[in-house]
């Protein structure tokens, strides 16, 4: 089996890693070079064009920044999926909307190719560890296919659906996320300001259950001001702004992840979208000192 990988971020490249760490012959491609020079080093393949890396390809996985990306990358009279093989698959690991999903599997269908959305819950320690949760959205006999290879690089593959549920339930996830480490940040600045000790709260908090389990990683962040990114603010941001317009298309009220969106907005607006999506506690924070 021949596979490509497109997109080598802070996600992309730690996935493709665990490829190579299982022999799989791969081929890799990135609008940067870096990420390449790197994995070539560790036995892929390198392409000179979105063209000439998926041409030869059975699997082609995508891990790009947003659906704008995507489509640059994938789609259109230029794109990649006019040059991949007839039947060859097109796994989408981005998280993009999910009336996008609907989009690339229909230019998909009219080019004789397969299509499966299959965003990710986690972030960059879990790619490291191969411990990634697929979302997987697409028919079932081309899940069976690529069923091994994504294990390679997780630990867990759940069928949501047809194309587009996976892309729809990883939506809700990260709309949970944003909201759970600001709902967090928030009261734990009330402890404080109620003259509790900081370090007891982090210690106390994250283990009770009304606490989503996910901020016990971030406390050493919060603790230390060090928001190393793991998974950026700004990207959070857009994954909240995609869960906007699909609320708006389907005509459903999104009052407390609309507010959210804004805060994060706002951190990024003041240098903090490039850390770690947990820096919105610094942001909170900064806001708590100025106005009291």
């Amino acid at each position: 089996m021949q596979v490509t990988f497109i997109g080598l971020g802070i996600m992309g490249s730690r996935m493709a890693k665990n490829l190579l760490k299982n022999n799989i012959k791969l081929t890799v491609f990135n609008r940067s070079p870096e990420p390449v020079q790197e994995l070539v080093k560790q036995g892929a393949s390198s392409a000179n064009s979105v063209d000439e890396a998926v041409a030869e390809a059975d699997i082609v996985i995508t891990m790009l920044s947003s659906p704008e990306a995507v489509k640059q990358v994938m789609l259109g009279d230029r794109g990649g999926l006019a040059s991949m093989k007839e039947r060859a698959l097109w796994i989408d690991c981005s998280t993009v909307n999910p009336s996008f999903s609907r989009e690339e599997k229909q230019a998909v269908d009219t080019q004789g190719k397969r299509f499966m959305d299959a965003p990710v819950a986690g972030s960059k320690p879990q790619a490291e560890q191969a411990e990634l949760i697929f979302f997987v959205g697409g028919e079932e006999p081309d899940l069976l296919e690529a069923e091994e290879l994504l294990q390679l690089m997780g630990k867990k593959v759940i069928h949501v659906g047809e194309a587009s549920k996976g892309t729809s339930f990883k939506m809700l996830v990260n709309a949970m996320l944003a909201q759970s480490i600001v709902l967090f940040s928030e009261t734990l600045l009330l402890g404080e300001k109620m003259g509790l000790d900081q370090d007891f709260l982090l210690k106390t908090m994250p283990g009770l259950p009304v606490v989503a389990p996910f901020v016990q990683a971030k406390t050493d962040m919060i603790r230390s001001g060090d928001y190393d990114t793991q998974f950026s603010l700004e990207l959070m941001y857009k994954d909240l702004h995609l869960a906007s317009i699909t609320a708006y298309e389907y005509q459903q009220p999104l009052y407390l992840a609309n507010l959210t969106k804004e805060l994060y907005a706002h951190a990024t607006q003041n240098g903090l979208g490039r850390a770690d999506f947990a820096a919105i506690h610094q942001f909170l924070s900064e806001k708590k000192q100025r106005y009291g």
